[in-house]
């Protein structure tokens, strides 16, 4: 069987996180699911689970279920089980210092405050590994950035804008597949979404009051691997 490619979507589960500013590494691995007719039917470990094949390649999609700051858990469990080599795992999550509409690519680097991205690290140990940050833009006004992420986007042009910001994710995780991590950082580090909607969106999220929230080596260490394979061994079906 030809090695899978593991494409990580960051977020909390549960339906009253679902439209949430956090959950947009979610919504893309699901958009990209979507695109390719792939479904997250099974639970593994602590991660729902799509595999199927994306341009050609095999891959599986995942979306940890172990709340944020847990996220390590599920991916280096996935990761040791399959085998998946750093140069096969991509990470989607939000990023506090982008605006929206804007998304950066990069092979590799710290964490920038993410708890998500932090656990991944530390399980994984080390920080060699491609990822996809996507801008939500600050909090307005002295809001506590933690509060700040568990609210949606606002309607209007600010989510017309997301909506075209996770199309763009989906068609570069197509070409981080196809074409490599150099490629990709080229060709969509610079194309970051519709100026109009961009300043309408940025007049959407000035400070005031904001929207009630939404009701080819082994990434770790042989001897973990031996401990998620028993983890999971077995699948089962999401409910």
């Amino acid at each position: 069987m030809a090695e899978r490619y593991l494409i990580v979507g960051l977020g909390n589960p549960g339906f009253k996180y679902a439209n949430t500013r956090h959950n947009i590494g979610f919504r893309c691995v699901d958009a990209l699911a979507e695109r390719h007719g792939l479904s997250f039917d099974r639970k593994q470990g602590k991660a729902l689970v799509a595999s199927g094949t994306i341009a050609g390649q095999p891959v599986l999609l995942i979306k940890p279920q172990t709340y944020m700051n847990l996220s390590g858990d599920a991916v280096s469990a996935v990761a040791n089980f399959y085998r998946i080599t750093l140069d096969r795992l991509l990470v989607i999550f939000d990023d506090l210092d982008l605006p929206v509409g804007t998304i950066r690519i990069r092979k590799s680097g710290g964490a920038g405050g993410h708890k998500g991205m932090i656990s991944i690290i530390e399980r994984l140990g080390t920080q060699e590994f491609s990822r996809i940050r996507v801008g939500i833009g600050r909090p307005p006004g002295r809001m506590d950035p933690a509060d700040y992420v568990l609210l949606p986007f606002h309607e209007g042009d600010e989510s017309i804008l997301v909506a075209e910001t996770i199309d763009r994710v989906v068609q570069a995780v197509q070409s981080w597949l196809t074409d490599g991590i150099e490629i990709t950082m080229n060709r969509h580090n610079h194309n970051n979404g519709s100026k109009e909607h961009k300043v309408r969106a940025k007049a959407q999220s000035a400070p005031g009051e904001p929207p009630p929230a939404s009701d080819k080596k082994p990434v770790a260490p042989a001897s973990d691997a031996s401990t998620a394979d028993n983890d999971l061994s077995e699948d089962t079906k999401s409910g």
